[in-house]
C-alpha cells in the first residue's frame, strides 16, 4: 500500500467518529480506493451491459465515482435505478426529453440519482441550513454554468460542516475540499448510515 493511501486511510477513520462496520465509512474508503485509478474525463453515451454494466475503467465522470463505490460494497445503482424508473417514470426529471428508460445512462445522471436517492428516503435535511457532514455521504451541486455534480464526502473535519469529498471533476477522481463557491443541491446517506 502507498504511504499517501496509508496517510488518507488514518485521515478518514481519524477524523470519523464512525467504525468500520459502519456503511458510510466503508463507501468512503472505497470512493478513496477511486482515486488510485487513472481515469479520463469522459461523458459521452455508451452501450454497456445490463446488469451490472460500466464504461471502461480507463473512462468515466463524476456520476462513475459514485456508481463504482456503491458496487465495490454489492450494490449496482445501474439496476436499482433503472427498476425504479421503469416503475416510476415520471418521478424522474424530465430533463431529456426521453419517453422511457435508458439503461446505460440513467444511473449515470446527477439529477437521476438525486431523484433515486430522494424517493429512497436517503435525503438528509440539513438543520437551520447548516449542513452536517458524515463520511459516506453522497453530495450534489450545481456548479457554475448549471453542470450538476457529485461527489462522497471521505473525511470531516471537527466541526462536522466541512469536509473532503472524492469526485471527478475533469481530471480522474480526486480527494478536494469542497468549494466554498458551489451550490449545494443535495445531501443523501443510502442506504441510512
Amino acid at each position: 500500500m502507498a504511504p499517501l493511501r496509508l496517510v488518507l486511510i488514518y485521515m478518514l477513520f481519524s477524523a470519523s467518529p464512525a467504525t468500520a462496520d459502519n456503511f458510510g465509512t466503508r463507501l468512503a474508503e472505497a470512493a478513496l480506493e477511486r482515486t488510485s485509478h487513472q481515469v479520463r474525463y469522459d461523458g459521452r453515451y455508451q452501450g454497456i451491459a445490463y446488469p451490472g454494466g460500466d464504461i471502461p475503467d480507463g473512462q468515466g465522470v463524476c456520476t462513475d465515482v459514485v456508481i463504482r463505490a456503491y458496487r465495490q460494497l454489492g450494490i449496482d445503482l445501474q439496476v436499482q435505478i433503472h427498476e425504479d424508473m421503469a416503475t416510476n417514470f415520471d418521478a424522474y426529471p424530465p430533463l431529456w426529453g426521453l419517453t422511457r428508460t435508458d439503461r446505460n445512462i440513467d444511473h449515470r445522471r446527477v439529477p437521476n440519482q438525486q431523484a433515486f436517492f430522494a424517493r429512497r428516503g436517503a435525503k438528509v435535511i440539513p438543520i437551520a441550513g447548516n449542513p452536517v457532514f458524515q463520511a459516506g455521504d453522497v453530495l450534489t451541486w450545481m456548479l457554475p454554468g448549471n453542470l450538476p455534480h457529485t461527489g462522497i464526502v471521505v473525511t470531516t473535519a471537527s466541526d462536522t460542516r466541512s469536509a473532503r469529498i472524492v469526485h471527478n471533476i475533469g481530471a480522474g477522481p480526486q480527494l478536494t475540499d469542497i468549494s466554498p463557491h458551489w451550490i449545494l443541491t443535495g445531501q443523501y446517506r443510502y442506504p441510512g448510515n
